[in-house]
């Protein structure tokens, strides 16, 4: 007798994540031929630094290939503790710290430790895709905050508030935003950590780009003075080392709360790949020379984006303080009735103009575009004369 196909009632609540499918559908078009410019994917185009992949090179030659214990090896944990205390000042050990498969997935573990159904998690709008779509997986309740674009979109504590209630576990702060590049100055972060704080809330910082902002020197809130009873990290390598597809990523928070994801990883994907942590070594203990260089190239495109996005009439653009993304309002398209919203005219504009963009949609809001620029100049060029034209067109 043939089993009845059922899929489990929880996979429902989740969606596939718009920027892996925004990267299938440029992928299968180039596949087919098609000259497609992608500013989809949240990806450096930059190689990962020759000495962290010789360190891995130099692991698999020396058979480092089995298994490590399930939350990354001691010397991987030592040295991420240790980056984040000199980059930072924090002062985390080893048993409040747990290597994962990428950024991504400490978020995962750490929505799935901590909330339980019907727990409240406060997202400001945009937002990182993932986000609502693990909470709902852990059966919480996503909370959206919607942000001002005339201010930047900045997450402010008296924004926050106002959406705290009894039921409120956690508030999620990614600075700098993906996908607005907004950065929360670190004043009004530290009026937000005293008020989740005082509240008793969990404040999770993504801090998957801290490194990239154009003003400033990077920080962390888990620095602040009893932050790390409260205050959770989510951190990663694949931007700040450019190893997207090494997968390493990690959390720093309360030893019982690492202690209680790590027991969920033993069971779902056990230990990083081993060799990938021994280059994760090397990118924590080596040189930091190419964040830099990297910060400084991505300033060169997006100086040449936003001037150039401000070309085409009608197009509102705020100038991202950091990360590498651009945010603009494309509501302009939609006047002539051409196009009814950001989905469709991502939609259209991979399919007319070959050029991959992700939708607002993904990230909470109708009127935008996410634009990486996490490519070269010449990209950019040839993807934004086609958005320009594209946008003309559908005016007309």
């Amino acid at each position: 007798m043939q089993a009845t196909l059922e899929i489990a009632e929880r996979i429902s609540t989740i969606s596939v994540s718009s920027t892996m499918k925004v990267a299938a559908d440029a992928d299968r078009l180039r596949r087919e031929g098609v000259d497609v410019v992608d500013f989809g994917a949240g990806e450096p185009d930059f190689p990962t630094p020759q000495n962290i992949k010789q360190a891995a090179i130099d692991a698999l030659a020396a058979n480092f290939t089995k298994y490590t214990p399930a939350g990354g090896t001691q010397e991987l944990r030592e040295a991420i503790c240790a980056r984040h205390k000199a980059d930072f000042g924090t002062n985390y050990s080893v048993p409040e710290c747990l290597v994962t498969v990428g950024g991504k997935h400490a978020i995962f573990n750490l929505m799935e430790a901590l909330i339980n159904p019907g727990d409240e998690v406060v997202i400001p709008v945009p937002y990182w895709v993932t986000y609502k779509d693990v909470v709902n997986y852990a059966g919480g309740i996503s909370v959206f905050v919607d942000t001002d674009e005339k201010s930047g979109f900045e997450v402010t504590a008296a924004l926050l508030e106002k959406h705290l209630t009894a039921k409120t576990k956690l508030v999620i702060v990614n600075s700098p935003s993906n996908p607005s590049g907004a950065v929360v100055p670190e004043s009004e972060f530290l009026k937000i950590f005293e008020l989740t704080s005082k509240r008793g809330i969990y404040l999770l910082t993504d801090e998957c780009y801290c490194h990239f902002l154009y003003d400033g020197s990077p920080f962390s809130i888990a620095a602040a003075p009893n932050a790390k009873e409260t205050v959770l990290v989510a951190g990663s390598l694949s931007k700040t080392y450019a190893m997207t597809g090494w997968r390493i990523g990690f959390a720093l928070a309360p030893a019982p709360i690492i202690t209680a994801m790590m027991k969920l990883q033993s069971h779902s994907t056990s230990n990083p790949t081993s060799f990938a942590q021994k280059g994760a070594v090397e990118a924590m203990k080596g040189p930091q020379s190419s964040i830099p260089t990297m910060l400084a190239e991505y300033r060169r495109r997006r100086d040449f984006v936003i001037d150039r996005l401000r070309q085409i009439e009608g197009v509102s653009i705020l100038t991202p303080k950091g990360a590498f993304y651009a945010y603009p309002n494309i509501s302009v398209a939609y006047q002539s009735g051409k196009v009814k919203n950001s989905l469709d005219f991502a939609g259209q504009l991979l399919s007319n103009s070959h050029v991959a963009v992700v939708p607002g949609e993904a990230f909470g809001t109708s009127d935008h575009i996410r634009i990486s620029y996490a490519t070269s100049i010449h990209e950019l060029e040839r993807g934004l004369d086609r958005l320009h034209k594209f946008i003309d067109g559908v005016r007309a």
